[in-house]
């Protein structure tokens, strides 16, 4: 299989893979948490557990990966997708869905570490470009997921959702098996658990005292404060404004939606313009449209908040994808992958805590301003060591 077929299906994987994956997540996740008698604080732990999935393993896989292959996480992570949708309808009891929603995160934990290096070893020259193309694949998922979950909830109940969401995970898996992925990885063959606990150490330690992907994969973790805090925090401030649930969903679907059109073209910018200008550049896009949303409740003002939201995202994501795999060397791709993808967790997970916190002493504004200014010292902070650098 060409370079061109191995990434046109790696693509098609994660558009199903996603899909699946968002379907279950938002909106249906916290409705059927409510319907068993879930309250607030516990819907929260619920739809964050599968994030700290990724913060305690997507270093450890990303990090395996560099040592048996891509191509044997992914038949892992593939598998993760398709088949805990199809357990949901014989959930009775909260803490068994939470076991389940910390198992289902196992998904993107060892599938999205793996998939980002393979796409960043087919493509050496147009990391940004290919990395950003597939990305939006993947962000699809964010737009289709939760637009058909949300609907069959609606339409035909829990159980429907989650099977259709499980239906479309054994697409993917299909897909994966019946199709080969050619792609040139490390591969070390080692037997015993000590050979293998001694190699991923190394790849942890190459990746730890490499301050490229670190700082890169801390910006990019700043910015998924700020996304994080939007995800829990504007369908409140939302309905608060005289919104109703419907147009704040539509806010979502626009961050989404330009995000998804603008990662590839942003990624070909990268490729030509340097990588550091434009993640600054989209720290900025984002801590500007983020302060100001608490201080507009017209909704095609919001609108165009939220769009401008999605863009700096993008900006940031297609950049940073690409920055981290060319500071990585060859053999601990995967693990420096691994490495921004646990660093972006921690900054998703704590985001809704940060905000949440913030807005109880003070207001939306003050809050939002406050995590505004975490993206304006990421950027400068970012822009100052790699000048230095």
């Amino acid at each position: 299989m060409t370079a061109s077929r191995s990434f046109l299906l790696i693509c098609t994987v994660g558009i199903f893979c996603f899909i699946s994956y968002n379907m279950v997540r938002m909106p249906v996740l916290a409705l059927f948490a409510e319907s068993l008698g879930a309250g607030p604080e516990r819907i929260g732990l619920i739809v964050s557990v599968s994030t700290l999935t990724g913060v305690l393993l997507k270093l450890p896989s990303g990090a395996l990966s560099d040592i048996y292959g891509r191509r044997f996480l992914l038949r892992i992570g593939v598998v993760a997708f398709g088949l805990p949708p199809f357990l949901y309808p014989f959930i009775t009891d909260l803490n068994t869905l939470t076991a389940l929603r910390f198992v289902h995160g196992l998904a993107t934990a060892i599938f999205a570490p793996s998939a980002l290096a393979t796409v960043a070893e087919l493509y050496r020259e147009r990391r940004g470009a290919a990395l950003g193309t597939y990305t939006a694949c993947t962000q699809s998922g964010a737009l289709l997921g939760p637009f058909i979950g949300g609907y069959l909830v609606y339409a035909a109940g829990f159980n429907w959702s989650f099977v259709t969401a499980g239906i479309f995970g054994c697409v993917a898996i299909v897909l994966f098996y019946s199709l080969h992925l050619d792609v040139a990885t490390p591969r070390v063959q080692q037997k015993g658990m000590q050979p293998l606990l001694a190699d991923m150490w190394k790849g942890f330690v190459v990746v730890a005292r490499n301050r490229k992907v670190l700082i890169t994969s801390s910006t990019d973790g700043a910015k998924m404060i700020a996304n994080g805090a939007l995800m829990a925090f504007l369908p409140l401030y939302g309905v608060a404004a005289g919104l109703n649930p419907g147009e704040v969903g539509l806010l979502f679907t626009v961050q989404a939606a330009t995000s998804f059109f603008s990662k590839p073209i942003m990624g070909r910018v990268s490729d030509r313009m340097g990588r550091q200008p434009l993640i600054v550049v989209g720290l900025l896009i984002c801590a500007a449209t983020f302060v100001c949303m608490p201080h507009v409740a017209l909704f095609p003002v919001l609108l165009l908040l939220s769009a401008g939201f999605g863009f700096g995202e993008a900006v940031v994501s297609s950049s940073s994808s690409a920055l981290v795999a060319d500071s990585s060397e060859f053999k601990t791709l995967g693990a420096g992958m691994g490495m921004q993808g646990t660093i972006m967790d921690i900054g998703h997970a704590s985001g809704p805590l940060l905000a949440g916190v913030l807005i109880e002493r003070m207001s939306y504004s003050s809050a939002f301003a406050i995590i505004a200014g975490i993206q304006l010292v990421a950027a400068a902070a970012f822009w100052l060591t790699m000048r230095n650098k």
